[in-house]
């Protein structure tokens, strides 16, 4: 008897198993989702806390930002910016920018650096006061202290690294020089699998999008992009469903499921989980477009300011509106049919995720 194909609710049916692993501890997490997407709008929180809430057991906001100073992560720029294990950052550097500092912001850069070797941890206000820099044009067509621009340009630089934060605010240490992979083909190679392992299983389109992303965290590899491109399909295990080229991890098992297989909950996922990361596997999986509005003018919201994705087994069905109003919780609810499921098991796991939702916020 001829093997069953597979199909499109198989792949989205693994993709939802595969990333919602057991809850563990906040490294293991770390390490097993292998970047964790960063964003500094709290509605009701941060993307990243969001995110970990779904996989680290007794997760609460803001414990990802507590506990960095002890964990082996970095913040760092991979395909978006966000959290790496250092193993993986270490793949990255040293890094090659692609714009070359003229000699004058290269003797800025070179004070600066030596500020903070002597000084050993320094938040940013210090270094303008020490050598005052002015004002700078930031990318959004504002203005902000050209001492940050700076900052921030060493850090991705590699020059400096993220020591802790302080209300939110980068404080940074010198960081110390490492020298190149031995080899950078198999570097780049280890990278690329990273991000497979993380959106898997993906379509062709966004495996190349991916690619073109990482040209950030490693611009020293960007005339790569197409040879390992080729090498990763090559290697990857993968499937051709309704015309899309399909792409996972080699050695992976992606089997059959029946629809009753999922997890009988209701998840809020944060904006950029990697369940719903990528739009273009988002509608072929849930048929509909799910957008982040956050940016976009109210008035053309359709969604809401943060929408949350509402996953119920393994469907997307809708999304949610979550904030802190006169101290409670308040969480209001929009679904692609027009209305909830009339199931009782529905509204009583949406009821359980809401209070897992509530606890999360709570401070230790």
């Amino acid at each position: 008897m001829p093997k069953p194909l597979l199909t499109l609710a198989d792949l989205r049916r693994h993709a939802i198993a595969r990333t919602f692993f057991t809850p563990t501890t906040l490294p293991r997490a770390i390490t097993k989702l292998g970047f964790v997407q960063a964003d500094p709008i709290r509605a009701p929180a941060r993307a990243q806390d969001l995110t970990l809430r779904q996989r680290v057991a007794d997760y609460r906001a803001g414990d990802l930002e507590r506990r960095y100073p002890k964990l082996a992560i970095e913040e760092d720029f991979f395909v978006n910016y966000g959290f790496v294990p250092r193993a993986m950052h270490h793949l990255m550097h040293p890094r090659q920018a692609r714009a070359a500092w003229t000699a004058a912001r290269r003797k800025q850069a070179d004070a600066v650096l030596a500020f903070v070797r002597e000084r050993g941890v320094v938040h940013p206000r210090e270094v303008d006061a020490e050598f005052a820099h002015g004002k700078t044009i930031n990318w959004f067509g504002g203005s902000s202290n050209a001492s940050t621009q700076l900052l921030d340009a060493m850090h991705y630089r590699g020059l400096l690294r993220v020591a802790r934060r302080e209300g939110g605010i980068r404080l940074y240490a010198a960081r110390e020089a490492l020298p190149p992979p031995d080899d950078p083909r198999a570097a780049h190679d280890a990278l690329v699998d990273a991000v497979v392992a993380k959106y898997a299983p993906l379509p062709l389109a966004t495996l190349g999008q991916l690619l073109s992303h990482l040209g950030g965290g490693v611009p020293q590899w960007r005339g790569e992009r197409g040879a390992a491109l080729q090498r990763a399909r090559a290697r990857l295990a993968q499937a051709r469903i309704a015309g899309v080229e399909w792409y996972w991890p080699a050695g992976e098992r992606l089997r059959r499921t029946r629809s009753d297989d999922g997890d009988e909950r209701v998840r809020l996922l944060a904006p950029f989980d990697p369940l719903v990361w990528d739009r273009r596997r988002f509608e072929l999986f849930w048929g509909w477009a799910y957008r982040f509005e956050a940016y976009t003018p109210p008035a053309r919201r359709q969604l809401g300011y943060y929408a949350l994705p509402l996953l119920w087994r393994d469907e997307v069905i809708g999304w949610a509106n979550a904030g802190v109003r006169d101290g409670a919780l308040d969480v209001r609810c929009g679904y692609v049919a027009g209305r909830a499921p009339r199931e009782a098991a529905f509204r009583r796991e949406l009821e359980a995720e809401v209070e897992r939702l509530r606890e999360f916020l709570q401070p230790r």
